[in-house]
């Protein structure tokens, strides 16, 4: 039976919590072929991509995005992976959602590690093993206003956070690296962060990934199929992801006869 909505979530939202705002097929964080997979297995009313799997694996590819929608499918993108590639896809139809997107979206040079965590393998549950840079960056800005840091002390931690490999960032090792680098003066400030953090601490991507999951519950017509903004070609390029994605044989090869 075709399932309603697909959606790819890992380390940003629990599962059992986006179950309990919109009923769909959760699958673990997409990459390199998994929206094709989807496609073939679900044949989903519509696709929801928040998180993804990279380095370890090839990322889920624009070219499949493309493909989806090229067959009417509605694909949508918030927080992490799905803002990215929704901000570099808004233009052939792919719909973002939420702050992280519209930042993306207005600032093309902006780093993928942004929004980069570690997590627990998909076998395990794709928890997060570290904090992501937009969600410390908006932290600190929110610390800053309440009066937690000065704007000098925010730069610096910032910069701090930026300097440290996604895998290893999070509040306890910036304060860390924040004692050791900052100078002596601002031992209180990192002291009242430190303090101010467990009730002060912002989760962007959290909150973008929710208030997507509450839009499509609310308004279910948007998961209606849509015609493809332009026609799907094939490319030697994207056969080639396919094969590397065990995806490239008679039954692949049939769906795409049919393009």
């Amino acid at each position: 039976m075709a399932s309603e909505l697909v959606v790819f979530l890992g380390p940003t939202l629990l599962r059992a919590e986006a179950a309990g705002i919109l009923d769909a097929t959760y699958l673990p964080p997409a990459e390199q072929g998994s929206v094709v997979r989807a496609v073939r297995t679900y044949l989903p009313r519509a696709i929801v991509l928040i998180d993804g799997s990279f380095g370890t694996v090839p990322a889920v590819r624009h070219k499949e995005i493309l493909w989806a929608l090229s067959k009417g499918i509605p694909v949508f993108g918030a927080a992490s992976m799905g803002a990215l590639r929704a901000a570099e896809l808004a233009a052939v139809g792919m719909q973002g959602h939420g702050f992280i997107y519209r930042w993306y979206s207005l600032t093309p040079l902006a780093d993928d590690d942004e929004v980069a965590v570690a997590m627990c393998p998909p076998e395990l549950g794709a928890a997060p093993l570290s904090e992501a840079l937009i969600n410390i960056r908006l932290t600190l800005r929110r610390a800053m206003h309440a009066g937690i840091v000065t704007a000098e002390e925010r730069h610096a931690l910032e910069g701090l956070a930026r300097d440290t490999h996604f895998v290893d960032r999070s509040y306890p090792r910036l304060l860390t690296d924040a004692r050791s680098n900052l100078p002596h003066r601002s031992g209180v400030a990192v002291d009242r962060l430190a303090n101010w953090l467990p009730s002060g601490a912002l989760d962007r991507k959290r909150e973008d990934t929710i208030g997507l999951l509450k839009k499509l519950a609310r308004c279910p017509e948007l998961l209606g199929k849509r015609q493809g903004t332009a026609p799907f070609r094939l490319t030697e390029a994207w056969a080639y992801d396919l094969d590397s994605a065990g995806l490239w044989g008679d039954d692949i090869g049939s769906i795409l006869a049919k393009e």
